[in-house]
């Protein structure tokens, strides 16, 4: 593979520094070329995770139609031979947001995404996965746990399961939307280098409303010290859509992460459970705070 990429790039690897962020099982790493050249490539083996392939060609694709007004490094090669698959991009010299978050860092990020919604609407994928679809076939941890009889959620989930249940399976026929959307925005995703944001990792693109990614964001900015989920939300137009579509995402994505954080961790990725259980308590927390229920 690495003889592959320096015949590609004509030029040799003098130097590869691994990037410690993200989830992804296998190598992510910024390269640099005995030109002085630099690229970022992330990198899997099936044997590491039969999951992560499949996820890194689709990310291909998905960047590949991407127009060139997207906030996102430019895909420059891609190699996917011998069980291995990587990923080579144009190199970004940015940073992550500061964790806690700065009002700053808040400010170009709100903007770099309402820019991003205007740049993929209408979607430049017509044929991608719906978000709708998404939340019909796979996101709807609460009603898994509800056929699943499951007994490990805390009290207010439990005891008001059915209500979760219900209010989640609403969220396909309320997402229904023209853009494409990234669907698992985070700190981690987003690179800032000076004044512009970068917005990384698409796997999980799909057709739907701009602002599924906000609400899907809310929980992990308060997560790392930003904005409460309602404030965060605020900061985009939001006007028009109807409080009950906002309810569904939330319930759906509350469900998501805390349903799942219930599972063992996927080959390769210890910390995954950790990660989607914080942003579950705060997802279910903003939950009932909208819906009042006891």
């Amino acid at each position: 593979m690495r003889a592959a990429l320096e015949h590609r790039l004509g030029s040799r690897v003098v130097e590869s520094i691994t990037q410690p962020t993200g989830f992804s099982p296998g190598l992510a790493a910024r390269i640099r070329l005995e030109d002085d050249r630099r690229v970022f490539i992330k990198a899997v083996a099936e044997a590491v995770n039969p999951d992560t392939p499949s996820l890194h060609r689709r990310e291909a694709r998905i960047v590949a139609a991407l127009p060139a007004s997207a906030p996102v490094p430019r895909l420059m090669w891609t190699y996917d031979e011998g069980g291995w698959i990587a990923l080579c991009f144009e190199d970004v010299h940015g940073r992550h947001p500061h964790e806690p978050w700065t009002e700053q860092d808040l400010v170009l990020v709100v903007e770099a995404l309402r820019e991003m919604a205007r740049a993929l609407t209408p979607s430049p994928l017509t044929s991608a996965e719906t978000a709708a679809e998404a939340f019909a076939d796979h996101i709807n941890g609460w009603a898994r746990a509800r056929q699943q009889g499951e007994r490990r959620l805390d009290d207010w989930c439990a005891r008001n399961l059915d209500r979760l249940a219900e209010l989640e399976a609403e969220a396909p026929a309320l997402t229904a939307g023209r853009s494409l959307v990234h669907f698992d925005l985070r700190a981690d995703n987003l690179l800032l280098a000076g004044d512009r944001v970068y917005v990384v990792d698409w796997p999980w693109a799909r057709i739907g409303p701009a602002w599924v990614d906000w609400v899907a964001m809310a929980p992990s900015v308060a997560m790392q010290g930003g904005p409460d989920p309602e404030s965060f939300l605020a900061r985009f137009e939001i006007q028009g859509i109807s409080r009950r579509a906002i309810d569904a995402v939330i319930c759906t994505l509350a469900g998501y992460f805390a349903v799942r954080a219930l599972e063992p961790p996927p080959p390769g990725l210890p910390t995954l459970r950790a990660f989607q259980e914080a942003q579950g308590r705060v997802a279910i927390a903003w939950l009932r705070k909208r819906t009042g229920w006891g």
